[in-house]
């Protein structure tokens, strides 16, 4: 399935929906038509565990095309939102995770050119989250070294403590896309979560795809565009840890339960890579995405 958060008019609180075809079918008024309880949210939705998932997708193929009134409406005439508006936690960032990232960090800022030996976790609070076509706040009075990074997130869909690379994937629910906006004259004595962890830094969407859709993350292209031009272009298969191993990794000392989200690290062509180094200012406009999960336009605005 393909799970958005959608708003319907501008004053409407984010609703859970499903996309078919050109369509969001809202889950809750679906379930209703049925006669199956479904939530509203997405948080609400992953709590559920797996068998929602496999029993809402068997439910809406036998409805498609008889909706119920009130249940669908055309995805022109919605407001897509982030996936999870809100995370009930922090996001999980990784640093330095494609190797040819490592080289270019290394050469523009100051990080170690030795690949890592164990992932490089940081975080960003629930509060940098927005969602496709919102703006990217630069605020000049903070940075003047606005940079991109295009990445694939994992959503976890029940509790993994401790758990082996073997088993990781199965606690994943789905997949979407996060940009890693990154201030980076604002690293503080080799801390990340400021120059990360801003208001918009964290653009998501635009929606996740369940994880039974995608049963292997490692072979996705993931791509970036700066006012059209491409700066980022790769494959998550040139990935140092693969996504299991993030998941097995972090679960030996941090309990990862539902909802939770791993952003699992951009490739090479960030703007502090380039030469010369290149910067967002207001009026860029950022372009991104994963292949089989969607795409991100977000405008840079003035804070």
């Amino acid at each position: 399935m393909r799970l958005v958060t959608y708003r319907s008019h501008v004053d409407a609180a984010g609703r859970l929906g499903a996309l078919v075809d050109d369509l969001v079918i809202d889950l809750e008024r679906f379930g209703s038509s049925v006669g199956v309880a479904l939530p509203a949210t997405m948080l609400d939705f992953i709590d559920l565990g797996p068998v929602a998932v496999t029993a809402t997708a068997a439910l809406l193929e036998q409805a498609r095309a008889k909706w119920s009134i009130g249940t669908a409406v055309p995805l022109a005439n919605v407001k897509l939102l982030a996936p999870i508006p809100r995370p009930r936690k922090n996001i999980f960032g990784i640093g330095l995770n494609y190797i040819d990232h490592v080289a270019e960090s290394a050469a523009a800022l100051d990080t170690s050119p030795d690949l890592p030996k164990q992932p490089v976790i940081f975080s960003k609070p629930p509060t940098s989250v927005c969602g496709p076509g919102d703006p990217i706040l630069h605020d000049a009075r903070i940075t003047q070294q606005l940079d991109w990074e295009v990445e694939l997130a994992a959503i976890i869909g029940t509790t993994a403590k401790r758990v082996t690379r073997a088993d990781a994937l199965a606690h994943v629910f789905g997949y979407t896309v996060l940009v890693d906006m990154s201030a980076r004259d604002n690293r503080r004595a080799g801390q990340w979560i400021y120059s990360k962890g801003q208001d918009t830094y964290a653009p998501m969407g635009p929606c996740i795809v369940t994880a039974d859709e995608i049963p292997d993350p490692q072979t996705l292209d993931l791509w970036l565009t700066v006012n059209g031009v491409q700066k980022q272009r790769s494959n998550t298969s040139h990935m140092l840890f693969k996504v299991d191993e993030l998941i097995a990794d972090i679960s030996q000392g941090i309990t990862l339960e539902p909802g939770d989200i791993i952003a699992t690290g951009t490739p090479e062509g960030v703007g502090a890579g380039r030469t010369p180094q290149e910067w967002l200012v207001p009026g860029d406009t950022i372009d991104c995405g994963v292949e089989k999960i969607g795409s991100l336009r977000n405008p840079v605005v003035a804070a």
